[in-house]
């Protein structure tokens, strides 16, 4: 037992961040607390934490995006094509100087996509070129000046309280937040790109970290990007490379109901100084998206209890072709039954060792009431549980789908958290410190 009281005074040789997330552990000593030799046996020494390499995927507002116009550009307005031929430049990134410099109508038409039926594909305009900045780095992710704690900052500095460093054992990926992660079977020259990118990222990860796995770290968007990632590599390499999947709040293929309130009555997701969201300005841009129509309820799991209510019809989870239609946006029918219909009942499980972290317990958009059949208007609201965007009942399917197979039950943990909303679960400080133990946990196993 002489071992165990040396335990404390280990703790003062690690980073302080790490002392902390510790230390709980490390004071449940058997001793202390009176219990016999059945009592759960101590937290291995801390000195025996090895931090394996990190990347982090984040949210949908969270990757910045750049654009070059060239010559095949044929803007509406003219000074749209003002930076023709002049190199890359911010297109989602510094968005509080879009008003300013009268760009809003060129960003929307520069972010709009066209869905390209013969390849089954999302394409750009015909001259609009864009990547994505910053991949590799952990703080390169967008920066809100109004919104600080947004995209993993707050995250960030707790992981590097404990040891971590941007560029050696942290790292980000982020994407194309216009564009969904496909399955097998579906085009996606994005996806394509951006899975190569990642698998090279987490194999120089681990070769300069000594050959460790690597934990990957998902919230929201991120975290159905970072599960199909996942499952779109061979298994051999998962085994190889992968050491855990986190999952925060992450968007479930089975879909939810405020992502059809999104796509009818406009979005805020993309936050623009002084462009008021419920003005419906972005929305034509924001139906052009993929991930506008990625998210739509699974007749599986909602049924037909309906969804959207009006007064001359009802849709459910079986109507959402019509309901799209309907939304005066019929250009989304086609590519919602090839790609979207598709990913709603394909489910594989990742085989590697996976933990997933929801909100619970907070009213969240079940039903939409437009009584008027007016689209345009904010819809009344009738509300179930859930983390304010992601309905219970998709976090349930979800934990049926992982534990349905009995290999990936042995390595899946859900955790729900009572009273994290979707996007403070990764920020607030009572639910990052759940989060923070459940990454160190993910390193010590």
């Amino acid at each position: 037992m002489g071992i165990l009281r040396l335990l404390p005074l280990l703790l003062l040789l690690l980073p302080s961040g790490l002392r902390e997330y510790l230390s709980p552990a490390i004071n449940r000593l058997p001793e202390e607390d009176g219990s016999s030799a059945a009592a759960p046996a101590p937290a291995p020494a801390p000195g025996g934490v090895v931090l394996h390499p990190m990347v982090l995927v984040p949210g949908f507002s969270c990757s910045e995006l750049q654009v070059r116009l060239t010559d095949a550009y044929r803007p509406t307005l003219p000074h749209c094509g003002a930076m023709k031929g002049k190199g890359w430049f911010g297109l989602w990134a510094n968005t509080s100087d879009l008003p300013a410099h009268h760009y809003v109508p060129c960003f929307m038409e520069q972010m709009s996509l066209v869905y390209d039926p013969a390849a089954g594909d999302y394409r750009n305009l015909p001259g609009v070129e864009t990547r994505v900045r910053n991949f590799g780095s952990s703080r390169g992710f967008q920066r809100n000046p109004e919104h600080t704690d947004w995209c993993f900052e707050i995250l960030r500095q707790e992981l590097e309280r404990i040891g971590y460093r941007d560029g050696d054992t942290l790292f980000g990926a982020p994407y194309d937040l216009r564009h969904a992660p496909p399955v097998p079977g579906q085009s996606s020259e994005v996806f394509s790109r951006y899975f190569q990118q990642l698998t090279r990222l987490i194999e120089d990860a681990s070769r300069r970290n000594q050959g460790r796995k690597a934990i990957i770290f998902g919230h929201s968007l991120g975290g159905m990007v970072a599960l199909e990632f996942v499952r779109s590599t061979p298994m051999a390499w998962r085994d190889r490379y992968i050491k855990h999947l986190v999952l925060a709040a992450p968007l479930p293929t089975v879909g939810f109901t405020k992502t059809v309130q999104y796509f009818a009555s406009g979005s805020d997701l993309l936050f623009i100084p002084g462009v008021d969201p419920l003005a419906l300005t972005l929305r034509p841009m924001w139906r052009t998206f993929e991930t506008a129509i990625v998210n739509f309820p699974s007749p599986a799991v909602f049924g037909r209890r309906p969804i959207v209510i009006t007064r001359e019809r009802n849709y459910s989870a079986h109507d959402m072709e019509d309901f799209l239609a309907a939304t005066g946006y019929g250009a989304a029918v086609e590519p919602f039954r090839r790609r979207e219909v598709p990913k709603m009942d394909y489910f594989q499980a990742p085989m590697v060792p996976t933990t997933c972290l929801n909100g619970v317990g907070i009213e969240t958009p079940e039903q939409l009431v437009y009584w008027d059949g007016d689209f345009d208007a904010e819809p009344e609201i009738v509300n179930g549980d859930g983390d304010l965007e992601i309905n219970l009942i998709s976090m349930l399917a979800f934990d049926e789908q992982m534990r349905r197979q009995p290999e990936q039950n042995k390595l899946f943990k859900t955790i729900k958290l009572r009273g994290a909303n979707h996007g403070t679960i990764v920020t607030a400080d009572w639910a990052l410190k759940r989060v923070m133990q459940e990454i160190l946990e993910a390193n010590r196993i």
